[in-house]
């Protein structure tokens, strides 16, 4: 959908799952999503595609935007089992350089190409800028065409990042989408529809719908066209503050058992993500990125290992990363040569997220003491860091749905076996405001910056959306966050310098 059709789709305008003004009874395969690169690092690459059809992927590859001496490789059988998605890891590629891809699919027939772009990672000391944000058509805001759809990313691509770390929610598969809602002062908010986000996403094909529905936004296509994107998943990819062996008491689900929901979940999520999740000898969610001397980013999964909501105050501590992945992060940080190690966490260290009385869904609870239940994951890997002289932590997050600097230092913790760091949070990206948050000073959190909205649930069109971006100087290696607003502006820039 271009952005003139978008703006002019009625109130309610519902919309195919396959990108509109597309014939499908063409005599030739169509590209239905757009194409996308992800996970991006020095020497490799995985580009993504969707057809209407099962046909062959097929990607030609060149440095220059006029794909002279382009080498054409073939990719995967875009088939029903993957509902017509296909990735392709591109390997052996050269450190620092500009590629431009573009993608076919072939049946009897080739398709018209997509072409997109992507610059790899550097082998020597280069300028980085990266953007992150999550919640994107949560709370039933949807796409809505009286504002140009999801136009953060139109305002996200005017910075050129290098990637776009994505902290989760990126869909919101508990929340169908409406054609209008009615707000408390008799305003009228419109959506354009699908059939696939009528309904909460049980069925394999219903959580596939949810990548599709985001994907007929036009801002978000161009930018994912542009931007190579990192993604991990918080709980929205399934089930409101889901965790492993939950059972749903909600009557709106008629599959009551999470494990099955999330199974489906993270197939739909490897198919739709253009990243290497899904790939052969990828199937975890948590990997490293390696992004030259200057970077690695560490990408967390907080849900797949989780336990159970509670009071989450176990003495002996509680499950958040799990033994695996947590002495796969340790290893990690601790083989780490680059200066800066970037943690995409989903969700937040020291702010209280309930999920009923004297429950918590998230790694803080409210008594501000030693590390209980999954706070001890976190002050595993502070501690041990601490006891190895690894320096220069950054956490990033999102899923609360407001934007805020917190700064951690053992000075005001309770636990104080950890050097001090700093937290960013950003997003909504295109969902309801909230906020703010209670923190716990188990880790001693201090609020140097935060926006909130006026009110709960504020709606997308009144601003309150928020994405961050990083800036590490190839010079001085100084890491610069600054946190952003809908139309761009810097709310807030915290310049960090490194520590040998």
């Amino acid at each position: 959908m271009n952005r003139r059709r978008l703006l002019a789709a009625g109130a309610g305008g519902a919309v195919a799952l396959g990108a509109p003004g597309i014939s499908f009874a063409a005599s030739r395969p169509q590209l239905t999503h757009g194409v996308q690169s992800g996970d991006v690092s020095d020497r490799g690459a995985v580009v993504w595609t969707r057809a209407d059809r099962a046909s062959q992927m097929r990607v030609e590859l060149a440095t220059r935007p006029d794909f002279k001496r382009a080498r054409t490789i073939t990719g995967p059988a875009l088939t029903e089992a993957s509902d017509f998605t296909g990735k392709l890891r591109l390997q052996g590629l050269t450190p620092g350089t500009t590629y431009h891809y573009r993608i076919s699919a072939h049946g009897d027939q080739c398709s018209a190409p997509l072409a997109g772009s992507f610059t790899t990672a550097p082998a020597e000391p280069r300028d980085i800028r990266f953007q992150w944000s999550g919640d994107l058509a949560g709370q039933g805001w949807g796409i809505n065409p009286d504002l140009g759809g999801y136009r953060i990313f139109d305002t996200m691509a005017a910075s050129e990042p290098d990637f776009f770390l994505c902290s989760g929610d990126y869909i919101y598969a508990d929340n169908p989408i409406a054609a209008e809602v009615v707000q408390p002062d008799g305003t009228v908010w419109r959506n354009v529809t699908t059939e696939g986000k009528s309904k909460v996403a049980e069925t394999l094909q219903e959580f596939r719908a949810q990548f599709q529905y985001n994907l007929i936004d036009d801002n978000l296509r161009d930018y994912l066209a542009k931007v190579p994107m990192v993604n991990q998943w918080d709980d929205h990819e399934v089930v409101n503050n889901w965790y492993p062996g939950e059972i749903l008491d909600l009557p709106q689900y008629t599959e009551k058992n999470v494990d099955v929901l999330a199974a489906r979940a993270r197939q739909a999520f490897a198919e739709y993500t253009p990243g290497a999740v899904g790939l052969p000898g990828s199937d975890r969610i948590y990997r490293k990125i390696a992004y030259g001397p200057l970077m690695d980013l560490f990408v967390l999964d907080m849900r797949t290992y989780k336990d159970a909501n509670g009071p989450n105050n176990a003495p002996e501590g509680g499950r958040l990363l799990g033994d695996e992945q947590r002495a796969w992060l340790k290893a990690e940080l601790s083989a780490s040569t680059a200066t800066w190690k970037i943690i995409a966490a989903d969700l937040p260290i020291g702010l209280i997220i309930g999920d009923g009385t004297n429950i918590y869904e998230g790694i803080a609870q409210r008594d501000n003491g030693a590390p209980l239940g999954r706070e001890s994951d976190i002050a595993d890997v502070l501690a041990h860091c601490r006891a190895g002289g690894i320096r220069n932590l950054v956490w990033l997050t999102a899923d609360v749905h407001y934007t805020a600097a917190h700064h951690y230092s053992p000075d005001r913790a309770t636990f104080q076996d950890f050097d001090p760091f700093w937290e960013f949070v950003s997003g909504p990206l295109n969902a309801g405001s909230f906020g703010p948050g209670r923190l716990d000073n188990t880790f001693g959190p201090q609020v140097v910056f935060q926006k909130p909205p006026p009110a709960a649930n504020t709606n997308p069109a009144v601003g309150y959306q928020f994405f961050g971006e990083v800036v590490i100087d190839a010079e001085t290696e100084v890491c610069e966050v600054t946190l952003k607003d809908l139309d761009g502006n810097s709310l807030f820039t915290q310049a960090i310098d490194p520590v040998a």
